[in-house]
């Protein structure tokens, strides 16, 4: 199955990715490669979350966090790519956690989004990933995540 079939398949809605918070594109293609500007988790109720891991958002939540700003990275991903068929691998994804000092489970709150890149591209899905804890991140956002994709040609088919 495709990923476009998959993203309607598990009900997500790309319609609107997030704009730049700043002065730099969402995402560059340099060659086969597309490099994703980090995203944040959607503002639910028209709110950004905010505050730290290990303090106002346990583990759990954190996935899903991490799931919500995934869901931001796939967007903008389509949006700069036309259909998320021309995705012919996900190659790196970072993850930045707004963490108290004693947080430990930095990798099962990034498994949020691993999860859903391999839930939304299969195999194709895996790809190689680091995480850190910081001491903040802008707006008080809880994570970040930033990815780098291999892009299909145009003119390849699609396996």
């Amino acid at each position: 199955m495709n990923p476009e079939q998959r993203i309607k398949d598990l009900g997500l809605d790309l319609s609107s990715p997030s704009a730049p918070a700043g002065h730099y594109a969402a995402a560059v293609q340099s060659g086969d490669l597309l490099f994703l500007s980090g995203k944040a988790p959607r503002a639910v109720g028209g709110l950004a979350p905010k505050g730290r891991l290990g303090r106002e958002y346990a583990t759990a939540q954190g996935y899903e966090l991490a799931r919500s700003a995934c869901i931001e990275l796939i967007a903008a991903m389509r949006h700069a790519l036309g259909s998320l068929d021309r995705v012919a691998r996900v190659v790196e994804l970072q993850g930045s956690l707004n963490a108290e000092p004693d947080f430990e489970d930095h990798a099962q709150v990034l498994d949020g989004a691993s999860d859903l890149l391999v839930e939304v591209f299969g195999a194709a899905g895996v790809h190689a990933r680091s995480v850190i804890g910081v001491a903040s991140l802008r707006n008080g956002l809880p994570l970040t995540l930033k990815a780098t994709v291999e892009v299909r040609r145009e003119n390849s088919s699609i396996c």
